[in-house]
């Protein structure tokens, strides 16, 4: 079947790069980098609209939903990257933020082709990870057309969920299934139709504030620290001591000794140091303040 792509931004010749290919190394570098430097107003563009979009993840997030990615090729494996950086940076169940991508793990290191030209299997792929009412789907798709990702978006309208929807392009034909459209028109690639350039880099950036602003929000910072990290690996364990100490102006001793006692968790070593209480209590206000640590602390004071 014959697909009309021509009139997609990012389909389009990039003017400005006619001539790459006689460029020297530095021109070529020094070309991508001004075309880059042009993603962050474009992203300015969108902020109200990327507000709408993370208020519907909190909402959802917050009342025991899951947020979950699908896109295909780049914008597949973005939102895998963004999904995957969740637990160790955000200590979130595994379950809390998924993401989908097209022609399933393979496709995240080898090109699947043709896995991103089936509606059907966008909504199966979904499915088969047990989406729900409850739950937010995000719509990855740098073109705003691909099959898969439409698939998926009117599988979870059907259901009744939030549905956002990413793409760089306007009047986006998955705009269309979204409860809140996101548009980043980033204008031609310097390689026409190369949308891992500039159309990835605005993805990122998005994916970024609505993974990143939705936990904050959810309680996961304590001033711009990240206090609900997992220290899974040596240098998150040096971070926890860090935050611990920088927060509560304890020794790195001390911040060793209280992490131990609370299997490295920052969260209740703050609370436990700011308010002088125990293990115990400190879990127990932590709960009773949803997560977030400076109420935490109030409560644990005004308990004592």
């Amino acid at each position: 079947m014959k697909v009309n792509i021509t009139t997609l931004t990012t389909e389009q010749r990039n003017n400005r790069s006619g001539n790459i290919d006689q460029l020297s190394t530095l021109e070529i570098i020094k070309l991508m980098n001004d075309e880059d430097s042009t993603v962050a107003s474009v992203v300015q563009m969108v902020l109200p609209q990327i507000e709408l979009a993370v208020e519907a993840i909190y909402h959802s997030l917050k009342n025991n939903g899951r947020l979950f990615y699908i896109g295909a090729g780049t914008s597949g494996r973005l939102g895998v990257l963004d999904a995957a950086e969740c637990p160790p940076t955000f200590c979130t169940p595994p379950d809390m933020v998924q993401a989908i991508i097209a022609g399933g793990e393979t496709a995240m290191f080898t090109a699947v082709e043709g896995a991103e030209d089936s509606k059907e299997q966008g909504a199966i792929d979904l499915k088969a990870r047990g989406f729900t009412k409850s739950d937010v789907l995000v719509g990855i798709a740098a073109s705003g057309r691909t099959p898969y990702v439409i698939g998926a978006l009117q599988y979870a309208q059907k259901l009744g969920s939030s549905t956002i929807s990413l793409a760089c392009n306007e009047n986006a034909e998955i705009s269309q299934y979204a409860d809140h459209k996101i548009e980043v028109v980033v204008g031609p690639e310097i390689l026409s139709g190369s949308t891992r350039l500039k159309s990835a880099t605005a993805q990122k950036m998005i994916l970024n504030m609505l993974s990143t602003t939705t936990m904050i929000k959810l309680g996961k910072v304590y001033d711009n620290l990240m206090v609900d990290l997992h220290a899974s690996n040596l240098k998150l364990v040096e971070r926890s001591r860090r935050i611990v100490m920088e927060i509560t102006g304890v020794t790195y001793e001390e911040a060793q000794k209280i992490l131990d006692e609370t299997n490295q968790k920052v969260k209740p070593a703050i609370v436990m140091l700011m308010a002088g209480v125990s293990a115990e209590k400190a879990n127990e206000v932590i709960e009773q303040a949803n997560g977030f640590t400076r109420k935490a602390i109030e409560l644990a004071k005004e308990g004592k």
